[in-house]
């Protein structure tokens, strides 16, 4: 099943840490199978606030996208991005296909 990374990027400091990071994470994800589904793309709000920006990408299955955080390429520009970026970054299991949302109670 497929899993996701979502980052809530309230602010960011788009400075010369930030363009490093960006220059650089494509080539951590790539051996993970990790792709962008959304960056960058302006948010229309339908409720509630949303201040900054989301980041997705979407890996195989939980376990890769755990492998590609821990990774040595991945944790080595971590930095770049939290010490100039304030937000919240997690990684979820996506759902199958044919979910429903009455699929819950079932698991309940």
């Amino acid at each position: 099943m497929s899993a996701y990374g979502i980052a809530h990027l309230r602010s960011v400091d788009f400075g010369p840490a930030i363009v490093e990071y960006l220059q650089r994470i494509d080539a951590t994800l790539e051996p993970y199978g990790g792709k962008f589904r959304v960056h960058g793309g302006k948010a229309e709000v339908m409720e509630g606030q949303w201040p900054g920006d989301i980041v997705v990408i979407a890996f195989p299955d939980i376990a890769t996208a755990r492998a590609w955080y821990a990774s040595p390429a991945y944790q080595a520009i971590l930095a770049l991005r939290a010490d100039h970026s304030v937000g919240d970054l997690i990684l979820v299991d996506g759902c199958d296909d044919d979910h429903k949302a009455t699929d819950l109670l079932v698991a309940a």
